[in-house]
């Protein structure tokens, strides 16, 4: 087992990487305010994982509530975040209960929303199934639902006491659902780890195979790079925008076509590449480093090419992204391979064409 630790003095926490996990209550226990739990789940992880995870808590004494959810990104809203209230409330769960999020990036945005409202305020452990939720969205404490204008666009910060990452979880792992979190892995090499993106350069095919060596290593890596900007930089007022390379391009083409339409990954690597081909523009970039961004994605089996929404449109979505100030749009372009920027500058005209350059 593997732990990288996210540096935040009296509310720092581990992630722990490794096979077998689920079935180690013992890595919870020492976590748990009080010997109950709440598990919130979806009806497609439920009866993959959740009776192993009921049963290895029972056994240790704990008190377990199970809440299970619709799946799909089209649920991350507010119908769907009152039913976790609503079994909370039945259950009578009490202030020291603590929340678990047993699923990918919607159930872990979601429990961890519920957590930070639910009584003003819960303890909440992230388990986290899909290789996007391990590598990004479990880690650092972003917790949110969509709305129609725009996605994550109300939510909180709100840091889970644990973090458990059990590669075992990514062998029932769909491939559509596998290649759209080696988006965020990639992002990592792109924005500040150059030696991990030529590892892998050289190491995607043992992940897209599911090595579990390999994955364990692409988590890790991945994690430690989060962990040392959430770090700095919690609240993302600075270095932390860095992580949404494509990201806002993505959202764009999440909202425009309706959530769930496309995977969070998909969009992202499509975004990236829109970011890469602006960041040549701007002069920043070669054509061959826009191929390199262009390549990688297209091994792992990532769209490199948007939906043609039309620029206008793609441009008025973009404005209901988080990072938007005082009307103007904040990008992350990349100066070089291995190093992000944030752009608050960026001339209207060339990001709509480098929109319509990698569109349909």
């Amino acid at each position: 087992m593997r732990t990288v630790n996210v540096a935040l003095a009296e509310r720092a926490y581990p992630i722990r990487i490794g096979q077998s996990l689920l079935a180690k209550p013992e890595l919870i226990l020492p976590y748990l305010k009080t010997p109950r739990v709440a598990i919130v789940t979806n009806e497609v992880v439920a009866p993959l994982f959740l009776i192993r995870l009921v049963e290895g808590l029972t056994d240790a004494g704990v008190a377990v509530e199970s809440i299970i959810l619709p799946d799909g990104e089209v649920h991350k809203d507010w119908p769907t975040l009152n039913l976790i209230f609503d079994g909370l409330l039945a259950s009578r769960c009490e202030r020291s209960t603590t929340l678990i999020a047993l699923g990918g990036g919607v159930i872990g945005d979601m429990t961890g929303f519920a957590a930070a409202t639910y009584q003003r305020g819960v303890p909440f452990i992230q388990i986290p199934t899909t290789l996007l939720s391990q590598v990004d969205s479990s880690v650092g404490g972003k917790t949110a639902i969509n709305h129609p204008l725009g996605k994550n666009m109300i939510g909180a910060f709100y840091q889970p006491r644990l973090v458990l990452a059990d590669i075992d979880t990514l062998q029932t792992l769909p491939d559509a659902e596998l290649k759209a979190g080696l988006a965020e892995v990639i992002k990592y090499g792109f924005i500040r780890d150059l030696p991990f993106l030529e590892w892998l350069e050289a190491n995607l095919d043992a992940i897209l195979a599911k090595d579990p060596t390999a994955l364990t290593f692409a988590v890790e890596r991945s994690c430690i790079n989060k962990a040392e900007v959430v770090a700095n930089d919690e609240t993302e007022q600075g270095e932390r925008a860095l992580l949404n390379l494509g990201h806002t391009f993505g959202h764009a083409i999440e909202a425009g076509l309706g959530f769930g339409a496309w995977l969070h990954g998909d969009a992202v690597a499509a975004g990236t590449v829109m970011a890469a081909e602006l960041s040549a523009r701007l002069g920043m970039l070669q054509s061959s480093d826009v191929d390199r961004v262009r390549r990688i994605f297209e091994r792992a089996g990532l769209p490199v090419v948007g939906p043609r929404l039309g620029a206008e449109r793609y441009i008025e979505l973009m404005r209901h992204d988080k990072k938007v100030e005082a009307g103007r749009l904040r990008l992350i372009l990349l100066k070089e391979i291995g190093q992000g920027i944030i752009s608050d500058a960026t001339p209207l005209a060339d990001i709509e064409a480098a929109i319509n350059a990698c569109c349909a």
